[in-house]
């Protein structure tokens, strides 16, 4: 299998906005607070966004008042997170009004290590770069992959670039929702229809939302595996 490469990451040069992103959202692995401390012990402003922010780990806290030179507060006077009803849905929309609210660049920059809601959001982006982008991301998932395949929404160009990653086209749901994607460009679903199980080409040979190409060699398909 085709290794994942990671991409790096200057924490040191994100901008605010971008690292308020990624505080804000719970699913961030609490490890991040102490990497962004260690990387921004030049930015008093990053170092009291981590020192307020109710999530920061314990110890990470302590690393920051040290270096603002001020007493490490005490944890039961930080304000915790509101736990109320709809509360996980306001924090969704709250991500997204953020996230919003950054340029294309620092979008970009969020996308390479964004969790699942964020990487969500980004690929909704009307800016192609940034979707292509949140492909980079390590953390994206087959089935994150597969839905992007699937959905007619999804631009030519990140259809191209899922068809380009051998990876990806070695998981037969993805190579069966690029080649059943009305969107997808002929010669990529000509070069993957041969992969498909019997019962999905013949379903695809009746299928009229696809390139009547697309169809033929189904149906050619299906005729050589009867003989």
């Amino acid at each position: 299998m085709e290794k994942q490469r990671l991409l790096p990451l200057d924490y040191s040069s994100l901008s605010e906005k971008v690292i308020d992103v990624l505080l804000f959202d719970p699913a961030t692995d609490p490890s991040l607070f102490d990497e962004i401390a260690q990387k921004n012990t030049h930015r008093p402003e990053i170092l009291r966004m981590l020192l307020e922010h109710p999530l920061t780990p314990h110890k990470t806290r302590q690393f920051v008042a040290e270096r603002l030179r001020v007493p490490a507060p005490i944890e039961k006077h930080i304000k915790p997170l509101p736990e109320e009803e709809g509360q996980p849905r306001r924090r969704v929309i709250g991500l997204l009004q953020k996230i919003q609210n950054l340029k294309i660049g620092e979008k970009i920059q969020l996308a390479f290590r964004g969790s699942r809601d964020i990487r969500s959001i980004l690929l909704r982006d009307p800016n192609k770069e940034v979707m292509l982008a949140v492909l980079e991301n390590p953390k994206i998932t087959d089935n994150e992959i597969e839905l992007l395949a699937k959905q007619q929404t999804t631009p030519v160009e990140i259809i191209r670039a899922i068809a380009k990653k051998r990876e990806w086209v070695r998981t037969y749901s993805i190579i069966h929702a690029l080649v059943s994607n009305p969107k997808t460009p002929v010669g990529i679903s000509m070069k993957h229809i041969h992969a498909l199980r019997t019962k999905d080409l013949a379903m695809l040979e009746k299928n009229k939302n696809i390139p009547e190409a697309v169809r033929a060699a189904a149906k050619k398909l299906l005729v050589q595996r009867k003989k």
